[in-house]
This record gives structure tokens, C-alpha cells and sequence, in this order.
């Protein structure tokens, strides 16, 4: 059976006013659902721009808590659209207890569940672990009208295991809001290797479980406020792939885009019986992936 989605991404540049990129995102869903869009995924932290290249601790007062008005608000775009919207906030989950998470927005039903990011990175100019606390959900999909959704964030998609989890657990599809970018500085051949790797990796975390996947980013140049005349470019490219890594729809490098795609999540099916990675994975051999590092070097006979 057929089961065809049709999918929007909205990918926007971000300024200093929170309301005003709350606009941008409004009108991208109201965009990518004139042209068809079921179900519509935003990149990350769309509310702000990508306070995370300094530890300011007045960023914090941007969080809001989930459920609350950025959910309020985004329940009633997607009733009133009726479409599934999956958005990611800045949570406030209590003092001094803060979350990078992603909320799924239900048609009819609103907030029908949260994924708290769980691979929190630390490095120039993401520094993440100043703000969020790492997930506490495990990697566990949201059941909506459209499908049970596998929804991670950024730099979770690096990491094949997440990606497993998501799969094992039925989700139909993948999905990755995301804030990615060069520092400004980087020679082009070290930009192009970096945005080739980012899209293989997801490709591959798609070939391997069988599963369409999409990741949305921001675009645009966003300075850093504590270091003048430095700054992360955001790549944009936000795309979608097949269950084969076939890409099936990409946006621009360089500019905002609303990209509508439709992905037929039957073929999971299909390219499941043809490549039956799950069937031969071999579980007893794999105890070792719950170690930070394994040293199996022959040491001297006993």
C-alpha cells in the first residue's frame, strides 16, 4: 500500500527579535502548506538566533517552558493549518534546569510529545553544554495522525546509535532540526568536506535502518556578540533523502527556502525485504557499544 507524505522544511535566517523569527517560521508553515505539506519540520532553536557561540548567562532567559506559549502558539497554527508541525525550543524546565528540546504539534490533538537532545556538543562556538542538559527521554518516536515520527536534534545526527533506537522502536521516518554552520575562517575545501560529511552521514543513517530521513537548517550569517567581526555562516541545504539515501529534494546554501516533499513511507517495506540489515544485525555479538572505549590489544600470556 501506497503511503505517501508530503513533507515541508522551512529554512530562515534568524535576527535579534524573537517574535520576528517566530513570523518567519509562521509564514514558512503557512507556505509549505499552500504547497501541499502535511507535516512540517522547522530547524533548530528557530525562535533566537544561535546563542550558543558564547556562555552568556542572560541567554537563558530565552527559554520558555514546554508545554507553554511557543507550544500554545504553534498548537493553534497547526489546527488551524491542520497540519503535524515538529519545532524546536529552548525549554526551561525548572531553575537552573534547561533543555535543547523538539515538540510535535498534532493537528488535532496539539503538543503530543517532546524529544530532549541528547548528544549535547561543547566545542568553539557551540557551546551547548553551558546550556542544556542532556535528554532524559531516551530515544523514543511520537505517534501522530501522519505516523510514529523519529524526531532528533543536530548533533544527534551523528551518531548511528540514535538513529538505530529511533528505527527499532518503529519509527517511519527521521527527522533532525538543526543549526549547522562554518566559522567564516575555514579555507573552502575544509567547508566543502564539512557539508559533504553532514549530508553523508545522514544518508548513511538512512540506508542503514531502512527509513527516509530529513534534516532542517538554518542559513545565514549570525555574528558572534563577543567577538566582533567573527561569527558562524549557516549553511542552509536543508534536504530530505529516501530509505536508500536517495536525496530527493535539497534547499540552497545562501538563502531562506520553504522546500515541500513527498516521501512514500512504504518503501521502507520494500527496501527492507531487498536489504534486510535489521534481520542479520547480530545482537549477541554487540555488548561492547555500551563501552566509552574498548582496548583489545592481546596483552601477555597469563
Amino acid at each position: 500500500m501506497n503511503r505517501t507524505l508530503t513533507l515541508g522544511l522551512v529554512q530562515h535566517a534568524c535576527g535579534e527579535d524573537p517574535a520576528e523569527n517566530f513570523e518567519r517560521c509562521r509564514e514558512g508553515v503557512r507556505e509549505a502548506t499552500r504547497l501541499g505539506a502535511r507535516l512540517v519540520l522547522t530547524q533548530e532553536l528557530f525562535r533566537t538566533r544561535y546563542f550558543c557561540q558564547q556562555e552568556d548567562p542572560t541567554a537563558f532567559d530565552l527559554a520558555e517552558p514546554v508545554p507553554g506559549p511557543g507550544t500554545a502558539a504553534l498548537a493553534l497554527l497547526a489546527a488551524e493549518l491542520d497540519v503535524v508541525i515538529v519545532a524546536s525550543l529552548f525549554e526551561r524546565r525548572a531553575a537552573g534546569l534547561f533543555h535543547n528540546t523538539a515538540v510535535v504539534l498534532d493537528r488535532d490533538r496539539g503538543l503530543v510529545g517532546r524529544y530532549r537532545k541528547m548528544h549535547i556538543p561543547d566545542d568553539p562556538g557551540y557551546y551547548e553544554k553551558y546550556y542544556f542538559t542532556p535528554g532524559d527521554l531516551g530515544f523514543a518516536p511520537v505517534d501522530t495522525s501522519l505516523g510514529r515520527l523519529g524526531v532528533l536534534v543536530c548533533w544527534d545526527q551523528w551518531f548511528p546509535e540514535a538513529a538505530r533506537l529511533m528505527a527499532l522502536a518503529g519509527a517511519e521516518i527521521l527527522l533532525y532540526p538543526t543549526a549547522i554552520g562554518w566559522d567564516p575562517a575555514d579555507e573552502p575545501e575544509e567547508q566543502a568536506r564539512q557539508t559533504d560529511a553532514w549530508r553523508t552521514v545522514q544518508r548513511a543513517h538512512a540506508i542503514a535502518n531502512g527509513l527516509p530521513l530529513a534534516a532542517c537548517n538554518r542559513v545565514g550569517l549570525e555574528p558572534d556578540p563577543g567577538a566582533p567581526g567573527q561569527g558562524q555562516r549557516f549553511w542552509g541545504g536543508s534536504f530530505a533523502c529516501g530509505p536508500q539515501g536517495e536525496v530527493l529534494a535539497g534547499a540552497p546554501a545562501d538563502r531562506p527556502a520553504v522546500l515541500v516533499v513527498p516521501v512514500d513511507l512504504s518503501r521502507t517495506e520494500r527496501v527492507r525485504r531487498a536489504w534486510p540489515f535489521l534481520r542479520d544485525r547480530r545482537i549477541d555479538g554487540y555488548g561492547g557499544l555500551t563501552s566509552r572505549y574498548l582496548d583489545l590489544r592481546p596483552g601477555p600470556d597469563p
